[in-house]
């Protein structure tokens, strides 16, 4: 059955069974003052979200079907739709990049689409901006509102991560978390800046054995200054009488002193956990490819299985899954990767041309010969007639 759009009814209004809850930028935006600094502002943040959004869109979107062989790769209108062109004006990559940053920023946990159907054929994927859209909970169910239009949840496509115990059915995101967070990066940028402009702390302080009188006005300074001090050559040394001055050359206090440094990179950290991303991603610390992977595995597909298990909801047939596949955003080697495809060729449990698959190589025909060949012949053998080859090669005979 085809899912459908809504239709305007009356809101649930009894208060002890139901919860409005806004989660688009509405309020959002009221909240910003000229004190406040939004997440998206604040680039740890933008720059960990921007991180994750990139890598979840980067991931083809596979549509599974179930066999008594294994599962299997499907092609058709539906898989094209959504792994490829979800909407006429997006492409899938910055379908699925809307989808991770509402989730993260704007959306507050939440993300709502609204499927487009001919039929029962999916035509379309429209995403809803958030400023539009609310939620009425119950206690066992609720309703999603979108321009004051109630609809029920299987009407529409409801993305959402990290769910409250007492609020199940909304996400929840990170606002709250990283509000005082984001308050003191943006304070250590502010002291940092006006830090590194400030002029008017002097360099060097001369202490001169002169009259006091001279040293009380600007103007007697002024004197003493063209008197001994001034040049007409840029860099030529000042020649005063002995004793008539000391000059002390001032260390000006650094980042390190007042310990910004240190404040920042702890609070990069902790942005870095709250949004599940390693900390050298943030700047802080050094690449460790065993983290990374570690961080593709976890968060990454946390965030990827959650859009894939609601994009379920468009497909009819009970054998069929959708599926991020992730193994481009590995970081391992090229000879790591090969030798594991070798090892598993070797007792068959990978096709030649599907290791030339996972190298990023083109299939070859002559595979399916050597194949044919190998079932055939014994491994003494094959290293026999490779050796003669080898010697005729060289004008030789064996």
């Amino acid at each position: 059955m085809a899912l459908g759009f809504g239709k305007k009814r009356q809101v649930r209004s009894d208060p002890a069974k139901s919860e409005f809850v806004f989660v688009g930028s509405n309020e959002y935006n009221e909240m910003i003052t000229d004190n406040y600094m939004r997440l998206s502002d604040s680039p740890e943040i933008r720059m960990g979200v921007e991180r994750i959004v990139d890598m979840v869109s980067s991931m083809t979107i596979q549509l599974m079907k179930n066999t008594e062989k294994g599962d299997i790769r499907v092609s058709n209108k539906l898989s094209r739709v959504v792994d490829i062109e979800p909407n006429q004006y997006m492409t899938r990559k910055n379908f699925i990049s809307w989808i991770v940053r509402t989730l993260l920023l704007e959306g507050g946990g939440n993300a709502v689409a609204r499927p487009i159907f001919n039929g029962i054929e999916l035509q379309s994927l429209m995403p809803i901006p958030p400023n539009k859209t609310s939620f009425n909970l119950g206690d066992y169910d609720y309703t999603i509102l979108v321009d004051s239009i109630e609809y029920d949840p299987s009407t529409l496509l409801h993305f959402s991560i990290n769910p409250e115990p007492d609020r199940p059915f909304v996400g929840s995101g990170y606002k709250v978390s990283l509000k005082d967070l984001t308050d003191n990066l943006k304070q250590s940028y502010v002291t940092k800046k006006a830090f590194m402009k400030s002029e008017y702390l002097p360099s060097v302080i001369i202490s001169m054995d002169t009259d006091t009188n001279e040293l009380s006005s600007e103007e007697g300074r002024e004197e003493i200054e063209k008197r001994f001090f001034k040049r007409k050559k840029v860099g030529a040394p000042w020649i005063v009488p002995q004793g008539i001055a000391d000059v002390r050359t001032l260390k000006p206090l650094t980042l390190q002193d007042l310990a910004i440094n240190e404040a920042v990179e702890i609070d990069k950290k902790t942005v870095a956990s709250l949004l599940g991303v390693p900390p050298f991603l943030l700047g802080v610390g050094t690449y460790n490819k065993d983290e990374y992977n570690n961080f593709v595995n976890t968060r990454i597909l946390s965030i990827a299985q959650s859009i894939q298990q609601t994009m379920n909801k468009l497909i009819l047939d009970p054998t069929m899954y959708f599926n991020f596949n992730p193994r481009s955003l590995y970081n391992y080697s090229l000879t790591d990767m090969t030798t594991a495809g070798v090892q598993m060729v070797s007792v068959n449990a990978l096709r030649r041309n599907e290791l030339r698959n996972w190298v990023g190589m083109p299939p070859d025909p002559d595979m399916d010969d050597l194949l044919v060949l190998e079932n055939y012949l014994q491994q003494n053998d094959i290293q026999n007639q490779m050796k003669l080859v080898q010697n005729q090669g060289k004008g030789g005979e064996e």
